[in-house]
Order: structure tokens, then C-alpha cells, then sequence
């Protein structure tokens, strides 16, 4: 019973909520993991859980070394399962709500900087898959689209006069993206060419070697391969370009509406963990040009 409960909130997500492959196996993963501590504990159906249950869950993987923010999300997967319970009448109140998350520090993400960019963006285009990827990486670091975002682009999406695409993100949710200038080259020299690879009813805008659409693996294995052929000093990754983008806009404008516009965040607190990367960057140029920041630091070498 317990376990048909979770089979068909699965598949309200996959068919009611249309969520993607990746978000469905991770509820599966955290609600299957739940419901096998909960039947080991001989409860019998969701009624039964309490708030001490769901807490001992947690305690219980907290003591196997699984981190904070992976509960968090175990919690969260509960509290999305449980709306679904009430609003079929299978339980009366939402335990989890009742049951706090842990504390975790967010990790800051991590950008190249404006002279990595640069040097990361002076790929030769010496063969048409070298073409092809300048152009993702410009698109990338122009726009501060998601590698997924990337991939499921088509042709007819783009439109570079008005330097502009149409981008369907997180949640179905739709936005345009804004082009620059230089990704706009990129992009029309790669089109030229485009036609020599793609099959012939192939909509994608980017393909590989096969002429079909280009994989976001695929795109993360070149990426992390240019960055070692063009000198770049950190890994280079998808992601990477998007807080790239992000932090060198914010740095620029100071905007925080506008990026979290731009980079298609639900919500501004997600966006506002790039005032703190400027910060520390701003933090890090008065240790180092500041005298009597310096004068400090070398005095404590002495």
C-alpha cells in the first residue's frame, strides 16, 4: 500500500507535472530510500509517520555519513510527497513541515575570471568542431544558459538580429535570453558550416560527429578538455560559464533583479549568493592593494 502510494505520485510527476527524467529518479531515490526505513520500523502505512520518524530517518543517515544537504533534500522530497497524500485524503496533516532542516553551509560558485574567460575564448577555429564549440562556450558565457538549456536549443529558436532566443528553463518556465555581439559571431560562423554536419532533419542547434543533437555530457567533456588545451589554471565546466556570467554582470551593473532575470532563478536568494562572490573578490583586492591591509599581512609573516 505504501508502496503504491509513492509508484503513483511518481507518476503524477512524470505525467501531470511533466518534470524531467532526472528530478522524478531523485524523488524515487529519496522516497524509496524512506519508505525502507519506515517498513523496517513495521509501520504499515503513511498515517502512521511522525514527526519523531521522519527525525530518526534523518539521524539515522546523518550517523552513515550522508551529508546535510542530501537530507535536506530527502526532507524536502517528503514534505512534495506529503502535499500529494493530503490532497488525496490518504493522511490528515503534513509531518514533515514540523521537522526542520539542517543547517548547511552553501558552497559559493566558483567563476573564472574576466582573463580566463578571455583565454579559454581564444580557441582557434581551426576545423568545424572547433567552430561549434566557441560558439557554445560564447553562447554560454553570454547568456548564462544551463547546459541543458543549451542542448535542447533548435535553429529556428535563435534569432540574431534581434540578438535573442526563446529558452524553456527549471519548471517549464519560459524567458529570453539575450545574445551578445560576440556570441553572435560565433554563432553565425558556426551556422554557415552547420549544414556540412547535421543531418538533414535534424532541428538542433548544436550536433555532434553524427549529425544528431549534441549531448550535455558531450559538451561537458569538451569543455573540461579546452580549458586543459587553452592553459586555463581551474576545471572548466557549463556551470562555470554560468557563474561566470553572472558574477562579472554583477560586477558590472550591480543589478541583482536583472541577472536573476537573466539567469531565469525562481527566486532572488538564489541569485543573491553572487553578492558574496563579490565580496570575497572585493576582499580579496583590499588585503592585496590596501596598505595598511599589506603592511598588516607582512608584518605577520615576520
Amino acid at each position: 500500500m505504501m508502496l503504491q502510494s509513492v509508484q503513483a505520485f511518481l507518476g503524477s510527476l512524470r505525467f501531470e507535472r511533466r518534470s524531467s527524467e532526472h528530478t522524478i529518479a531523485s524523488y524515487k531515490t529519496d522516497l524509496m530510500d524512506a519508505l525502507a526505513f519506515f517498513e523496517a520500523d513495521h509501520l504499515n502505512t503513511w498515517q502512521d509517520i511522525q514527526e519523531s520518524t521522519i527525525r530518526a530517518l534523518l539521524a539515522f543517515r546523518r550517523n552513515q555519513k550522508i551529508s546535510p544537504r542530501t537530507l535536506n533534500r530527502q526532507l524536502s522530497a517528503l514534505r512534495t510527497f506529503f502535499r500529494y497524500l493530503m490532497r488525496r485524503g490518504l493522511i490528515t496533516d503534513n509531518k514533515a513541515m514540523r521537522v526542520l532542516a539542517l543547517k548547511t553551509s552553501r558552497a559559493l560558485p566558483r567563476a573564472l575570471d574576466v582573463d580566463q574567460m578571455a583565454k579559454l575564448l581564444e580557441l582557434p577555429a581551426s576545423n568545424p568542431f572547433a567552430i561549434r564549440d566557441l560558439a557554445i562556450m560564447e553562447l554560454l558565457y553570454s547568456t548564462g544558459l544551463r547546459v541543458s538549456e543549451i542542448v535542447s536549443l533548435n535553429v529556428r529558436d535563435l534569432d540574431l538580429k534581434q540578438q535573442q532566443t526563446p529558452v524553456l528553463g527549471k519548471g517549464k518556465k519560459s524567458r529570453l535570453a539575450l545574445i551578445g555581439r560576440c556570441a553572435v559571431k560565433a554563432l553565425e560562423q558556426w551556422l554557415s558550416i552547420r549544414t556540412t554536419l547535421a543531418e538533414p532533419v535534424e532541428p538542433a542547434l548544436f550536433v555532434n560527429n553524427k549529425g544528431k543533437r549534441l549531448s550535455a555530457r558531450s559538451i561537458q567533456y569538451r569543455l573540461y578538455n579546452i580549458g586543459i588545451q587553452q592553459g586555463v589554471e581551474t576545471r572548466v565546466t557549463p556551470h562555470r560559464l554560468r557563474h561566470s556570467f553572472a558574477s562579472h554582470l554583477l560586477e558590472s551593473s550591480n543589478d541583482l533583479r536583472a541577472v536573476q532575470e537573466l539567469l531565469g532563478h525562481a527566486d532572488l536568494s538564489t541569485t543573491q549568493i553572487y553578492t558574496k562572490v563579490n565580496f570575497q573578490h572585493l576582499a580579496n583586492v583590499y588585503d592585496k592593494c590596501h596598505p595598511r591591509a599589506r603592511k598588516q599581512s607582512e608584518e605577520n609573516k615576520k
